[in-house]
């Protein structure tokens, strides 16, 4: 059975990521902050197979301390998902309004994080000969919507360093590539508080609803699972048809 991790697994996107890819028959490492714990009791009791575990991923040692106890636990580390973010807590404002921590704790988890649990990992997929790791970066990025300068920044970084990690790794057959969703209205105090940004989204795309995080999980399979084996480097879109390259 393959291992993925999956950090920021606790709850939102991340949470349905590991419900997902244990459905796939994956063995899932669910990692946040804090282990949950109750996440993975649920899935098991189901007949799923996740290992919760604490990690905080913008913290070197608590990165490898988390890869080093999956593969004691469970023997192998296949795929990685990098979803942990710096979001939800996110106020609009103007980039000059921006203060230094709010800008150095968007990169901290969104970039540092994702190099950091990807150096972590990296090693047990070299022995195994071949590794899939999924960066989660954003169409932030492509429309750079107002007041967001610090995420949008460090998604695009996690773009670039998707790019730089296809060219290092391809040779020991581990593929890295980035998925890049559109607004995910999952956070409802978040929408409440930007209650233009949902309306105005669905309108512009040509399948008009609301994307949700079931929307990610078939690409999300495509680029852990054989098939994308020579894909690797990219950043898909999955938008609903708002933007097109």
């Amino acid at each position: 059975m393959d291992v993925v991790i999956v950090t920021g697994a606790a709850g939102g996107i991340g949470s349905v990521y590991v419900e997902g890819l244990a459905k796939a028959g994956y063995a899932v490492v669910a990692a946040d902050l804090q282990a949950p714990e109750q996440l993975a009791a649920r899935i098991n009791a189901g007949g799923g197979s996740v290992l919760a575990v604490a990690v905080d991923v913008s913290d070197r040692a608590s990165t490898e301390a988390m890869a080093a106890k999956v593969e004691k636990s469970l023997g192998r580390i296949d795929g990685l998902v990098n979803n942990a973010a710096y979001y939800s807590a996110i106020v609009k404002k103007d980039f000059t309004e921006l203060t230094d921590q709010e800008w150095d704790q968007c990169f901290a988890v969104n970039v540092r994080g994702a190099w950091l649990c990807t150096r972590a990992v990296v090693s047990a997929m070299k022995r195994q000969g071949r590794g899939k790791i999924v960066n989660i970066a954003s169409m932030t990025v492509p429309t750079a919507p107002p007041g967001f300068a610090h995420y949008i920044a460090s998604k695009a970084a996690i773009i670039g360093l998707t790019r730089a990690l296809a060219r290092e790794l391809g040779t020991d057959r581990i593929c890295v590539n980035t998925l890049s969703p559109d607004y995910i209205a999952f956070d409802r105090d978040y929408d409440n508080r930007q209650p233009q940004m949902r309306q105005m989204l669905t309108a512009q795309r040509c399948i008009g609803r609301d994307e949700t995080p079931d929307d990610l999980l078939g690409t999300l399979l495509y680029l852990l699972g054989p098939g994308s084996d020579f894909v690797t480097g990219q950043d898909i879109w999955v938008n609903g048809g708002r933007a097109f390259r």
